[in-house]
């Protein structure tokens, strides 16, 4: 199989679109760090696209017809879409479905503490990292706190020029003789990536006084935020890499940012939903929450969530549900999970088996199974479904290309495509190459975003006819 690349077949015309769309998603990564961030940045996109809200379609009674266009959301960090197409909705649906959490750190319940006169908050890692990569990084805080009386506290510091940022302490060189002799994954503690977040006491203080540093940051927390110790109890807050995402190479043809994994799929996915208004078959659009720790939860894939909205969806089209329409509506669906795939690193390149990994600038992959070593925790999509997505991209021009996560008994991954897949549609993962894929700071070609994007327009509107 000869793997084209999208650069050297692209127009002047095509490189100026590949670069503008690549702009526009900088800016979406670079607002949209958690996943409660990119729900809200999705729902005013939706809104602008005319989109309206299920719930108030419900309260309504609201008939549905073609073209018209709804969304729910999920705890505020989840939302799912629908345009409805003009072939009935169980004949299924043409889904993107892609995850909008990423590897960081989170801020635990009782977290703020001082020690020989520098305060900290404690921190427990989310989702796969390599703790040592977090240290001696400037690091910002986004989240939320809930107080008692209901008020929510929107926190965000770090990403403004006068904000502070934050910190994890390492080693001086000096010192790390027995450190360096450590397994790298021992090298630095989960316990151990606290954040440093203060060290001048309160003013006027005994500098003996216990805890006068914390004392200041309590005041600090008060003053700005109107935020007493107790309201980290109710918070849900997350430490990412302060600043955004950035143009990478002379040539300017990558991007270097946090979050790739997954919003790199999630924006081309959002994007072509918007554009994508007369369907033939109903399309949707489903950015999920939890993925990196299993799908669970509420938020995550797994929950109820999007099968609940699709049976609304259903009584709103028809004036009536079933349990064996959704259940038709399911089965007879086409996927694609929009999750990433590893890209070949020639820095590392014994990890990959070349001929089958996906490279930087060769388009949209497609992944036909993940899971570890003997497939495990894995989708396997059919041959069937293959040939037709082949035959589809291959009529529009769309440039495609295969990939897996590294050698068979290397290691490997996995996404959400397994949960649709339980429902009996065809599945398959789907989406963008990435270097340095959970590391604070991951890369990705600007060609291949893009071209993911004409892919799942091209997904979204022909598949099934």
């Amino acid at each position: 199989m000869n793997n084209r690349n999208v650069w050297e077949s692209a127009n002047q015309k095509k490189v100026k679109q590949i670069d503008t769309f690549a702009k526009k998603y900088i800016d979406f990564i670079s607002d949209g760090k958690t996943e409660r961030e990119c729900t809200d940045l999705a729902v005013n996109m939706l809104e602008d696209a005319g989109f309206i809200e299920l719930d108030k379609a419900i309260a309504s009674n609201k008939r549905l017809k073609a073209g018209d266009r709804v969304y729910s959301v999920c705890m505020n960090k989840s939302v799912v879409a629908f345009t409805v197409g003009t072939e009935p909705i169980e004949h299924g649906m043409n889904i993107l479905g892609a995850h909008i959490d990423s590897p960081r750190l989170d801020i635990k319940q009782n977290p703020l503490y001082e020690t020989d006169k520098i305060a900290y908050l404690d921190t427990h890692y989310y989702g796969g990292v390599k703790k040592y990569q977090w240290v001696t990084l400037p690091l910002a805080i986004h989240g939320v706190v809930a107080k008692k009386d209901g008020t929510i506290v929107e926190i965000n510091i770090g990403e403004d020029e006068d904000d502070p940022v934050f910190f994890i302490s390492d080693l001086l060189i000096h010192l790390a003789s027995e450190q360096l002799e450590k397994k790298a994954s021992k090298v630095i503690e989960g316990e151990a990536l606290d954040i440093v977040v203060g060290s001048m006491p309160l003013n006027g203080a005994d500098e003996d006084k216990k805890e006068a540093v914390k004392n200041n940051i309590l005041k600090l927390l008060k003053m700005q935020y109107d935020i007493e110790e107790d309201d980290f109890v109710s918070a849900e807050l997350e430490v990412v890499p302060a600043g955004r995402a950035r143009e990478a190479g002379i040539d300017k043809s990558m991007v270097l940012g946090y979050g790739h994994d997954d919003r790199v799929c999630a924006y081309p996915s959002l994007m072509a939903m918007l554009e994508v208004k007369k369907p033939t078959r109903t399309t949707s659009l489903i950015l999920v929450d939890k993925e990196e720790i299993g799908s669970v939860g509420a938020t995550g894939m797994r929950s109820e969530f999007y099968a609940n909205s699709v049976a609304e969806l259903i009584n709103l089209i028809n004036g009536e549900y079933s349990e064996l329409m959704l259940k038709r509506c399911m089965a007879a669906s086409y996927m694609l999970s929009s999750d990433v795939c590893a890209a070949f690193d020639p820095s590392y390149a014994d990890k990959f088996e070349k001929k089958n990994a996906s490279v930087l600038g060769g388009g949209m992959v497609f992944s036909k199974y993940t899971g570890s070593r003997g497939k495990s925790g894995s989708n396997d999509a059919n041959a069937e479904y293959i040939a037709a997505l082949r035959k589809i991209f291959d009529e529009k021009g769309v440039i495609f290309q295969t990939g897996e996560i590294g050698k068979v008994d290397v290691g490997g991954g996995g996404t959400i495509a397994y949960v649709l897949a339980l429902y009996g549609m065809n599945v398959i993962d789907c989406g963008v190459a990435v270097l340095n894929m959970h590391a604070p700071f991951e890369a990705i070609s600007k060609a291949d975003v893009y071209e993911t994007f004409e892919g799942y327009k091209v997904f979204l509107s022909e598949m099934g006819k």
